[in-house]
Formats: C-alpha cells, structure tokens, sequence
C-alpha cells in the first residue's frame, strides 16, 4: 500500500571545482524533470519519471522563519510550513532520509547532504500517510479481533464457567464422599478387629491367670505337705515314706514353668489395613516433604574406596578398580564391601528420600543401625546378610527385599528410575515405593531397637540421593 518513496538524481556530474558553474549545470538539468524540485511542494504535483534514490550528503542548515506556504492541503493529514534554508536561503522542499530532516536544493547538490539519499517532501508526505494508513487498518483489524474475543470467546466462557464448576464441585464431592466411604467401613472392619483381638487377649489372660494361680496353690500345698514331713515325721516312719514322697514331688514337677508367649499380646497386624497404609503413604509422598530433607547427604567418611563421591557429597560412583592413592583409615569408612551411609539419623517422626538409581543394574537402598560393622569381607559388614540392615536390592534383572541374609522376591512390572523410601517411627514402618507412580515395592513393620541410617550400595554406574 506504501508507495515507493521517489528521488531525483542529483548528483553533478561535472569535474568543475567552481560552486557557482556547478550549480547552474545542476539546475539545467533539473528543468528537464517534468516535476522541478522547486515546485514538489506546490499543488498539482506530477508525477515523477526517477525512481531510484540517489546519494548525496547532508548538512543542512537550521530552519529561518516560516512563510504561509503548505503542501497536501487536500489530506489534512500532513502539513509543511515553507522554511527557508539559513545557509543557501532557499524553499526547504527537499527530505534527507540519512538525517532525517528537511533541506532546499542548494544543500542536496553541493551542500552537507550531498550523496545523502534524498526525497522531494510531498513524495515523503505521500510514504508517511500510507504508513499511517496501513497502521490505522491494522489497529482497525485488531480491535475488531478484540471485540469479536470480548463478545464471543469471554462471553462462552462466562457462560460455561458456572456449569464447569459445578461439574468440578460435584466430582470433588463424589470423590471424597467415596473415599470418605471406604474409609468409614474400613475405620468399622478394623474396630472390630482389635475387639476381637483384644477379647481374644483378654480371654487368654484370665485363662493362663486361673491355671497359673491353681498351679500356684497345688505347689504351695504339695510344699507345705513336704515341709511337714521332713519337721514333723519321726525317722523311722520318714524313712518308709519314700513312695509318699516322691509321688508328691511327681506332682509339684507336673505343674510346670510358666512362659511367654505371643497369644498373649495383641496381634499388631489387627490394625493393619492395606487401605490405610496407601492413604497415608501417598499424603506423605503427594506432600511438599516428599523429598525428604535437603540435609540428607553421604557420609564421606563412610564412603567405600570402591566408590567416589561428588562434590555436593549426593551421588555415589562405582570404580572399577581402586585409587592408586588410598584413602586415610577411618574406623566409620567400609574397606571392602561398597557401601555408603547417609548423615542424617533417624530415631524419630517420619522421614522419606528419593533415590535415583538411574541405568544402574546392581545397587542396594535402605536403612541400617550405626553399629552395622565396617570392617572386613565378612556378612557383618554386607547390607542385607546380618540383622542390622533392610535394603531393597537389584541385582541381574531381579528385585527382592534383604534382610538377615534372606531375600524376599519382588515382582517389578517396570523398572524404576527412581526408588523412594518412607520411614515412620512411631509405627516403625519402613516403606519402599516408586515415587512416579506411588506404587508400593515392599513395605515391612520391624521393632527397630536403636537409630537408623540411610544405606547404600552400588556396583554399577552411580546413584544420587535428590532432593
């Protein structure tokens, strides 16, 4: 739409080095143009033949007073005020588009804007309104696009938001009322439970107490029975009552050693509820804390020599063969198996952290006591051979729970990237999950008798503790 902006050639070709022969043979040669400069900003202007904008330099002088002469009249858009040039006292008719400002003739042909590119200015005046044209019919476009936004898409969203959200209202509710539910019938099922149980405890109790208590009498009498013989019997009769006497100590042995035994506790598992457990583990794992504590690192001083620890003390590497340079000996370093601990113990609250395990095809994660043993190649010192540590191992393509030197298999439909561990005390549970899914790997309730530690083990590529 923009017209292309016009120029005259005004360059002087002649070799002269006097200004007046020069711009004499200029002139000549602008008289020839069917539109002189001089007029380009007089009525009527025809149009021009050049095209191509020419180069001249520019320097023109300021501006001197005004004269009542305007170009364009017919627009009303763009208005020029005839201005003389302070320099050559000549019509500022011309636009240099280097400096952007107005010049006469004088000053494109031989003055500071020679070789300048240079316009006539009601040919600028032509290039600035289409461009304001363009501008208001795009502005024209936009605020129609706007308008048609704001009365159709704004005006259906209004519309539609009320059904949405009723919509979002009555599934929340749906939900919780589902869960709320489950969980009411589960709260009732293990009520009951425990009553039983507890019953069935109580009933025991009273049992063992009535036996144990007509044991204590029988021996009590048989005793008493044998004291009087031996201080009252003359020994003549004490010596033919023999027979007596051990058919009455055959009956104080017949009562037997009391014991304890575990029908006389509350069954733990009288509590537990696979409904629960996945509630309460996933608004640990869902939470904010999901990751566990940002102080959670390794030991370094725990650190195997067969590993190498990063410097922010979180990723373990396995080495495939042993520094040449050993490390200092530290009582709480493993010298053989490798193995890392983690700095942060555990005694109380509620603990997770995520490890991520990445590609590797053989590594261990799980707790263990502070006294697990350190030194030598031995089962003391092997995560998951000994009583002191519970670890989820991959080893070959398989998974299983270690503990004591007995593997529990476990059946792993997709290979994790990344294996969380959640640790309750108060319940002194231990939970292994895949903290994408939730999914539970293995979760056991152990009687833990001292402080735990984060446990470690890689033999394959590294593993890294995330926070």
């Amino acid at each position: 739409m923009t017209e292309e902006l016009q120029t005259c050639d005004l360059t002087c070709s002649s070799t002269s080095s006097d200004p007046e022969e020069a711009l004499k043979a200029v002139k000549s040669r602008i008289m020839e143009c069917e539109q002189p400069i001089f007029s380009a900003l007089g009525g009527g202007m025809k149009p021009q033949r050049a095209e191509g904008h020419s180069a001249v330099p520019n320097t023109c002088g300021g501006a001197t007073s005004p004269t009542a002469t305007t170009s364009d009249n017919e627009s009303g858009i763009f208005s020029v005020e005839s201005e003389q040039c302070v320099e050559h006292e000549a019509e500022l008719d011309w636009f240099c588009g280097t400096e952007q400002k107005l010049i006469c003739s004088h000053c494109a042909i031989v003055g500071s804007c020679h070789a300048h590119t240079v316009t006539p200015v009601a040919t600028r005046v032509t290039a600035v309104r289409n461009q304001l044209v363009d501008v208001c019919e795009k502005m024209q476009l936009q605020a129609l696009r706007i308008e048609r936004f704001i009365e159709q898409t704004l005006t259906a969203k209004e519309q539609n938001l009320q059904a949405s959200a009723n919509r979002a209202r009555e599934q929340v509710l749906a939900q919780v009322g589902a869960a709320r539910e489950a969980l009411e019938e589960e709260e009732q099922r293990l009520l009951e439970e425990v009553q039983r149980e507890e019953e069935r405890v109580e009933q025991c109790l009273l049992t063992q107490r009535a036996h144990w208590n007509q044991a204590l009498s029988t021996l009590s009498q048989t005793r008493s029975r044998l004291v009087h013989t031996l201080t009252h019997t003359p020994d003549a009769q004490l010596v033919t009552s023999v027979q007596e006497i051990a058919d009455r100590v055959e009956e104080a042995e017949g009562v037997g050693e009391p014991c304890d035994t575990n029908i006389l506790n509350l069954n733990p598992n009288c509590s537990d509820s696979k409904l629960l457990r996945g509630l309460w583990a996933a608004a640990l794992l869902l939470g904010p804390n999901a990751y566990g504590s940002s102080y959670l690192k390794f030991d370094e001083r725990t650190v195997s020599p067969h590993l190498s620890l990063s410097e922010d003390f979180c990723t373990l590497t396995f080495l495939r063969k042993k520094p040449r340079q050993p490390q200092p000996y530290d009582p709480a370093r493993f010298d053989h198996w490798p193995n890392a601990l983690g700095s942060v113990s555990m005694s109380s609250g509620t603990h997770s952290w995520v490890v991520d395990v990445g590609q590797s095809a053989a590594f261990k994660v799980g707790v263990c006591y502070a006294s697990l043993e350190r030194k030598g190649s031995g089962n003391e010192a092997r995560l998951g051979y000994n009583s002191e540590s519970w670890v989820l191992s991959h080893y070959d393509g398989d998974y299983s729970f270690c503990h004591a030197g007995k593997k529990v298999p476990l059946q792993v439909v997709k290979k994790p990237q990344r294996i969380g561990l959640l640790l309750d005390w108060t319940t002194q549970t231990l939970m292994f999950y895949e903290p994408d899914s939730c999914a539970v790997l293995y979760s056991f309730t152990e009687q833990f008798s001292a402080p735990l530690l984060p446990a470690c083990a890689v033999t394959h590529q590294s593993i890294t503790i995330l926070h």
